[in-house]
């Protein structure tokens, strides 16, 4: 499905559908896939029937699809516009959706527009008697819960009726994938339960969805992800659809209680001709006091590192967790850069270090770009632009006492003014945007920002070549 800036509205339908089914002989093959594929077809049938209602989250109006359009708003038709729809939604501040987007256009490009699958329980009794059946030969019954999770992109005119039968559809289609994953990874009567991810994809930019096995790590996925970067005619050198990747969507919270990306949020500075080329991909923000760690006036190389652990986290290249301080120590302790009384100390790192311990623990190897001068920082726009360019990753730089986190340049290379956007580990307040952003913590700084006659050291994460 397309994703752009004209696709204004993302419609999210979830729900869960039992799955259900009695399997004479599990191990019988063709006649356990044709017992499979009946009790898929039985789903089929019930997201198609009369019975289907969608709720929108935070409103009073319930829809039912598949009845020419009915809606419990009076005012909804099968000729409306699917906008119209806003005015019903309260959002967070209490106001509804239509008047926060107008309020806030830079917040989001897109507004998300939650629903519940349900099913009308209740039907006019027949007249036909109840019939029982004996069955004495031993069978498996399989029952596993189905989590539906689907996504339609659509422009603010798309009518009512149109986004229903879309979404109608976009849940057979899933129903069908899952199938597809049931069978496949099916040994026995063991099922492994198939889950949804929707990830945005480049080129146009757009949001596909993809059916993965729970319990299958992504190392043992190589193969289904190599085969969906051919069909999508994606890179084959920088992973896209691990898990990891899953796309995020705007009104849903990370629960962690961490900052990501707070560069987003700032306005780019006004220099004529100037690129911005910035770090690609999502980052936590790290700094001082965090995680119930005292680190203030020692710690900031191993919070710009934990940043950069972030990025490869979030962006599908690890699975492991951001190092904490005592890790980071041990695995200088472990490839004998430092004793072993290191481990639990206040002592500095600087960008040799961070480079040590990426390829360590991350298997991630570095480049180190060397200044003797911090005013040669100035210089080094070039350098920078085809890092962010073709790498992406957040840049560790340490010089003097200090160390901070590059997290893009915007240069112009006919006259080569530069700012940096700079990602400060010292702040030690509370994960409050505003201050963050208000008072320079994360921002961005002129050439005079780096000791003019301190040497500095640049620490440059190069992304592993894999899917």
């Amino acid at each position: 499905m397309v994703y752009s800036e004209e696709c204004a509205i993302i419609f999210r339908l979830k729900g869960i559908l039992e799955f259900a089914c009695q399997l004479d002989n599990p191990n019988a093959g063709s006649q356990s896939q044709s017992t499979i594929s009946k009790g898929f077809q039985g789903l089929q049938s019930k997201v198609s029937s009369k019975h289907i209602v969608f709720t929108v989250c935070n409103s009073p109006i319930l829809i039912w699809p598949n009845t020419g359009f009915r809606s419990s708003m009076e005012s909804l038709t099968e000729a409306s516009a699917c906008g119209d729809i806003l005015q019903y939604i309260e959002s967070d501040d209490g106001g509804s959706k239509k008047t926060l987007k107008k309020k806030d256009k830079k917040r989001s490009g897109h507004t998300v527009v939650n629903l519940k699958l349900l099913f009308e329980v209740t039907d006019p009794a027949g007249n036909e008697a109840p019939s029982l059946i004996r069955v004495d030969t031993q069978q498996h019954c399989v029952k596993m819960p189905l989590h539906l999770d689907c996504v339609l992109s659509v422009t603010t005119d798309e009518s009512l009726t149109s986004v229903c039968t879309g979404l109608v559809e976009t849940l057979r289609k899933q129903l069908a994938d899952m199938e597809e994953v049931v069978q496949r990874y099916r040994k026995g009567s063991s099922f492994l339960v198939p889950q949804p991810f929707h990830f945005q994809l480049p080129e146009p930019a757009r949001l596909t969805t993809v059916i993965y096995p729970a319990g299958v790590p992504d190392s043992q996925l190589q193969a289904i992800r190599e085969d969906l970067h051919r069909k999508f005619e994606l890179p084959s050198d920088r992973p896209y659809l691990r898990r990891a990747n899953a796309y995020h969507f705007p009104d849903a919270a990370y629960k962690d209680g961490y900052l990501r990306n707070p560069h987003i949020h700032l306005n780019p500075p006004n220099i004529e001709d100037a690129k911005l080329y910035l770090v690609q991909g999502v980052y936590i923000y790290h700094h001082y006091m965090q995680d119930r760690v005292d680190d203030d006036g020692w710690g900031c190389a191993y919070r710009s590192l934990q940043t950069i652990c972030s990025w490869f986290q979030h962006q599908g290249y690890v699975e492991t967790a951001v190092p904490t301080h005592m890790q980071i120590q041990q695995a200088l302790v472990d490839v004998g850069d430092k004793e072993p009384r290191f481990v639990g100390s206040r002592q500095w790192i600087g960008s040799i270090e961070v480079q040590v311990v990426l390829n360590q623990l991350l298997g991630v190897t570095s480049k180190i770009l060397f200044v003797s001068q911090g005013s040669e920082l100035a210089t080094k726009g070039r350098e920078l632009a085809n890092h962010f360019q073709t790498e992406g990753t957040p840049v560790m730089i340490g010089g003097g006492v200090l160390a901070h986190t590059i997290l893009g340049v915007a240069w112009s290379e006919n006259s080569g003014q530069i700012r940096f956007l700079i990602l400060d580990p010292h702040y030690t307040g509370g994960e409050d945007l505003q201050t963050i952003t208000d008072k320079g913590w994360c921002g961005w700084k002129g050439p005079e920002f780096w000791d003019q006659n301190a040497y500095y050291n640049l620490c440059l994460p190069q992304r592993p070549k894999t899917i």
